[in-house]
Order: structure tokens, then C-alpha cells, then sequence
């Protein structure tokens, strides 16, 4: 193949849409690419597709700002505690991508502790142990571990036939993804065990491949097996945030994560889609399209709402000075965890907080404004406080 014909190739804005690349070159110029990148550019992985073959990516097009690992990494949360308006978005969003209705005000109840009071609010509130349970670190990624928060999330409320087998942690019959045709069939039931040890070997091993593009493959490779009748989709997502707090990326109970891909639904599937349609041509499971969704669609999207930087190193400073009274510091985390880069008044703090009088929280929002850390904005005759 001619160097300048190669070049351009690598180029072309439809570079991951394999289809495309055909019916503009031809397919006989898309097969001595693919040879290629074969012997010089892929990089492999330690995960099986379907065939037994590893799994593939192109490093060079998967490049990461470092702003985004800057943003996951802002916050020193060694409490573990995920952020009540982060998990409030998070929970209505991972339940919207696959079309469950849940209601804002019922997922708000759940999280300030009122009691379910039907099987709608019961998953809302398995949803919240789930995310409960991945931002605890005494939990690490093992396949008692994955079983035990598919059972708090999806596993205890289905019903029948998607119910899973006493003693089995995975599925124990076929499973297809179907729209107007098959899309995707999950990986043979008795296969199962064996692929998701390799992904649990994946997660463990240190080998040199960025912890956010591994977060992605790892959020690919459960959607590709479909180890459960249902649920899928949320473990996907719920594994991706669990590699990342594991990993110290403490910010991420901060980022209420599936609002960016419910926000971009279409091209999360076709994401997926693609890789397998690629497959077609090229035989190979290349997630290179999954991971530069996750790039363009959230990764690299956090340095346009990275507030935490500044403001964390503002309250840091203070803290080192004993400008920061102990009451103070706990309010200060209780406003990160419970409204994020949202606004609030002093009254909805003071009643939110619950542990504080007026007088403590007005004094509180006044100094942290004179800090440069809040800034104030009238509404009406209201004044509402956000982080700068």
C-alpha cells in the first residue's frame, strides 16, 4: 500500500466507521490497511472476543486530556461518601438510558432516608446501596463482589425467568439484544465463568494502559458478554465508576456520570454498534470507537465544569492556616456531596444539614465567600450561594 494513500486513510474523519472507509476507497484498500495496523499499530488486551481472539485498540486515537484526570482526581475523598446530588443525577440518568421511569422526587426521598413504599422506590433505593457499596473501599472488585452489587441493584427485584439460579452469579440460558433485528447476542451462558475471570484478572492487572480508557474497555466488555438476563447496561456503568474510585479517582462520586451518556444516548449505542460492525469486516473486536466516545462525550467534557481544582486548593490553604473550624469543614463537605455545582440558600442548607444553627450556617457561607471560595447571586428577593 502507498505510504500517502495509508496517511490518508488514518486521517479521515470516518476512520472508525470501517463501512465508510470502504465505499470511499475501496474494499481492497481497507483490507491492506487493516493488515497493517495488524503488524505495527494494534494494541492487544488480555480479553477474549467470542472467537477466542483478543481484544484491540489504537492507543494513538485514544488520547485523553490531562485535564480530565485532573478533574476525577480534585477532590480528597477519603471518606468514600458519594456526592447526594451526583448520586440523585446518577441514578435518574443510569435508569433513563434504558427507558425505566423513575421520579426525581422519589429518588430525593430515598436518599434522605424515608422508607420505600413500593417496588418502583425499592429499585431506587437498590440502586442506592449499589453506588453505596461501589464508593466504599473495604469492597474490591471480585466476582463475589460484582454478584453481591447486581443483587442490591437489579438482581433482587426481577421477577421469573430473568431471575438468576440459586448459586449461580451469572445467567444460565441465551440472551439476545434485539431492535429491528438481532443486534447482539451475549456470550454462551457456559462460557460465562470463564470470560468474566479474565475480566476480573483485566481489572487487576497493572499492566501500562490509562485507567480511564480502561475503565471504558472494562464498561464495553460487560455489555459485549451480557452476563445477565437484564441489567446489563447499569452494571456496565456501575463497573466503569467502581474501576475508577478504585483506582483513587476520588472525584468521580462528584461527576454524575450517566447524565453525560443519557445526554448522548444515540452515540453511546452506536458506539457499541459499531465496534461489531467493524468486526464484520475486520475480524477483529477493536473498541477504538468506545473509548473515543467516552472521550469526546465525558472525559474530555470535565474541564468545562472542574470547579473543584481552584476551589480545593482555596480550602485547602485556609485549612493549613486554622481558618476552618471543624463545623465548617463538615459543612463544606456536606455542600460538595449534597449540591455539587448546584446553587442553595442558607435556609436549605440549614435544613438539609440538619445539625447546625442559622446563625452557624450563615456565618459559614459568608466566610467561605470572603475566601473566594462561594460566590452569592440574588434571586427576587432570595440569595442563593455556588461553588465559583
Amino acid at each position: 500500500m502507498e505510504a500517502s494513500l495509508y496517511a490518508k486513510m488514518l486521517s479521515d474523519k470516518s476512520f472508525t466507521d470501517l463501512k465508510k472507509l470502504q465505499y470511499k476507497y475501496s474494499a481492497a484498500a481497507v483490507a491492506e490497511m487493516l493488515a497493517l495496523l495488524k503488524q505495527t499499530a494494534y494494541k492487544t488486551m488480555p480479553l477474549k472476543d467470542f472467537k477466542g481472539s483478543e481484544l484491540v485498540y489504537l492507543e494513538n486515537l485514544a488520547q485523553i486530556s490531562m485535564s480530565a484526570s485532573k478533574a476525577l482526581l480534585a477532590v480528597n475523598n477519603a471518606n468514600g461518601e458519594y456526592g447526594l446530588k451526583a448520586m440523585e443525577d446518577e441514578i435518574h440518568s443510569t435508569l433513563n438510558i434504558e427507558n425505566i421511569h423513575s421520579s426525581r422526587e422519589s429518588i430525593h426521598r430515598i436518599l434522605c432516608g424515608s422508607a420505600p413504599k413500593d417496588k418502583a422506590e425499592n429499585r431506587l433505593f437498590g440502586m442506592k446501596k449499589g453506588l453505596d457499596f461501589i464508593s466504599d473501599l473495604s469492597n474490591e472488585i471480585n466476582e463475589e463482589n460484582i454478584f453481591k452489587l447486581y443483587m442490591l441493584t437489579v438482581g433482587d427485584f426481577l421477577d421469573g425467568e430473568e431471575k438468576l439460579i440459586s448459586g449461580q452469579f451469572y445467567r444460565h440460558d441465551s440472551v439476545f439484544i434485539v431492535g429491528d433485528k438481532v443486534e447482539h447476542q451475549g456470550l454462551s451462558c457456559k462460557q460465562l465463568p470463564e470470560y468474566m475471570a479474565l475480566l476480573i484478572s483485566f481489572i487487576k492487572d497493572e499492566r501500562a494502559m490509562n485507567d480511564l480508557l480502561k475503565a471504558a474497555v472494562i464498561h464495553f466488555y460487560i455489555s459485549y458478554l451480557h452476563p445477565y438476563f437484564d441489567g446489563n447496561g447499569r452494571m456496565a456503568r456501575l463497573l466503569h465508576l467502581w474501576y475508577l474510585v478504585r483506582q483513587g479517582y476520588s472525584a468521580t462520586l462528584f461527576f454524575a456520570f450517566s447524565s453525560y451518556i443519557n445526554k448522548s444516548k444515540t452515540k453511546y449505542y452506536k458506539a457499541f454498534t459499531q465496534v461489531e460492525e467493524n468486526c464484520g469486516i475486520s475480524g477483529l473486536i477493536d473498541v477504538t470507537p468506545f473509548l473515543i466516545y467516552f472521550i469526546e462525550n465525558f472525559y474530555n467534557l470535565l474541564e468545562e465544569i472542574n470547579m473543584q481544582a481552584d476551589t480545593m486548593g482555596k480550602y485547602k490553604e485556609a485549612l493549613v492556616l486554622g481558618n476552618i473550624t471543624e463545623k465548617e469543614k463538615s459543612l463544606f463537605m456536606f455542600v460538595c456531596s449534597a449540591y455539587g455545582d448546584g446553587n442553595f440558600s442558607t435556609k436549605q442548607l440549614e435544613k438539609d444539614f440538619g445539625n447546625a444553627a442559622y446563625a452557624t450556617i450563615r456565618s459559614f457561607v459568608l466566610k467561605f465567600e470572603s475566601f473566594g471560595i462561594l460566590k452569592s447571586q440574588k434571586f427576587g428577593n432570595r440569595v442563593k450561594y455556588s461553588f465559583i
